[in-house]
């Protein structure tokens, strides 16, 4: 497995820098397919969740996902119940993640030089898990997650927390972003986005 390369990093500075976390500064999206799997099988629904899709809702909160799949599937699943046993399945798997480098590397030259926050639709608990599982907590100034703001991805409420937090004026906060939904959350919010490529994997 291996990611692609080219990141258009900007020439211009920034006063802040904020980061979505899973398939941004950390590749975690294979891990949190399979605890959505086991989570959704063991209510029942199993194999309802495409690869696909999943990935089509990347940086969306997990409330939001199982509304979905209830409307399209016809189901009644308990959003708490179902994120509650992702998030327990995820965090018993933290030893398959591993850093996206060409991102990582970018924010590890700018500690102390600029804030820097994490804005993830993940819980505190998963992010904060994961931070400290690949080294960063300790290099990150501020994180906020849907659960702290109004509306999760697409809507810009994480990011525009999270400038606020940092104390830097939106427009002057450079974004880095691999969702779709993410993407137009911070083009919302009025802020500057680098576009993570998505992963190229390798079967075989």
């Amino acid at each position: 497995m291996h990611r692609e390369t080219g990141i258009d990093f900007p020439e211009t500075e920034f006063d802040g820098l904020i980061f979505d976390l899973d398939g941004t500064l950390v590749d975690t999206m294979p891990a949190h397919f399979e605890s959505w799997c086991s989570a959704l099988a063991q209510f029942g629904a199993p194999g309802i969740l495409e690869e696909d899709v999943f990935y089509a809702m990347g940086g969306r909160p997990a409330h939001d996902i199982v509304k979905d799949l209830n409307g399209e599937h016809g189901l009644s699943l308990d959003p708490f119940a179902i994120r509650f046993a992702k998030r327990e399945h995820f965090l018993n798997n933290l030893e398959n993640v591993k850093l996206i480098e060409e991102v990582a590397s970018y924010l590890k030259s700018h500690v102390g030089k600029v804030p820097i926050a994490v804005a993830t639709g993940s819980s505190r608990i998963a992010a904060e898990r994961t931070l400290q599982k690949v080294g960063l907590s300790d290099l990150v100034d501020e994180v906020v997650t849907s659960d702290e703001v109004p509306s999760g991805k697409p809507a810009p409420d994480v990011y525009l927390e999270a400038a606020s937090r940092i104390g830097v004026e939106p427009g002057r906060c450079l974004v880095f972003e691999d969702a779709r939904a993410g993407i137009i959350a911070a083009q919302s919010a009025g802020m500057q986005v680098v576009v993570v490529p998505a992963p190229v994997r390798v079967v075989g």
